[in-house]
């Protein structure tokens, strides 16, 4: 029996998605350098797939800001950010989620608070490697934790605003240190979903507040010096 269109449609899916996280990995780790072209052809070659995966995947990495596109010159890799964007992107992210966590804290349900535990048993413990392959999962639970939070503030203006930062990708691209790093990241979260799920407003912003103070800290610490 042949296969269908459907079935079809998800093969390419699949290998879509394999070629986008391929290609994400050589950006994260570092093996394509900032400001690096990024060639259709070649990514093909390297990969051993068709150009029209490549295509889809290499816009997908732009509208992420991984990779930037100028006519006539194609793509490019993205500088990793610099201090002074490190700070200025955790002073958008200070004014905005400190308040989000508060009125979560004021609007939270049952099933919000499940689904709060349920991400935080998602990773129990901070991945000690220091490649792209090793600690995505932590970088994806913090996406998907802020994230969370912001929904549950129930204002999607702000939820739009901070996902359109793509911020998680953007600074684990500057450097994980492993547990060093991630163990502290995980305690702030369950802090600050202990006071989401018990209601306490004031120190559900208070313990967001600080969990961003931070990780800003942590991040210009290991970060590019200029």
């Amino acid at each position: 029996m042949e296969d269908g269109p459907l079935k079809g449609r998800a093969r390419r899916s699949v290998l879509t998605e394999n070629v986008y996280e391929r290609v994400k990995t050589l950006i994260m780790d570092g093996d394509l350098a900032p400001g690096a072209r990024v060639n259709i052809y070649a990514v093909a070659r390297l990969l051993d797939v068709s150009q029209t995966p490549v295509r889809e995947v290499l816009a997908a990495l732009e509208s992420e800001g991984l990779l930037t596109k100028e006519a006539l010159r194609g793509y490019s890799v993205t500088p990793v950010l610099t201090p002074a964007q490190v700070a200025d992107l955790y002073q958008l992210r200070l004014l905005l989620e400190p308040w989000a966590a508060g009125r979560a804290a004021e609007r939270i349900t049952p099933a919000d608070a499940a689904r709060l535990r349920a991400e935080l048993d998602s990773l129990p413990q901070a991945p000690q490697g220091t490649r792209y392959e090793d600690y995505h999962a932590i970088a994806a639970h913090d996406a998907r934790f802020h994230d969370l939070v912001a929904e549950l503030s129930g204002s999607p203006a702000l939820r739009e605003s901070l996902q359109r930062t793509h911020c998680h990708l953007h600074l684990f691209r500057i450097e994980y240190e492993g547990r060093r790093s991630g163990e502290p990241t995980l305690a702030e979260h369950h802090r600050i979903a202990g006071a989401l799920t018990a209601g306490r407003a004031q120190d559900a912003e208070q313990a967001m507040r600080e969990h961003l103070t931070a990780a800003r800290d942590r991040f210009l610490r290991i970060g590019p010096t200029k």
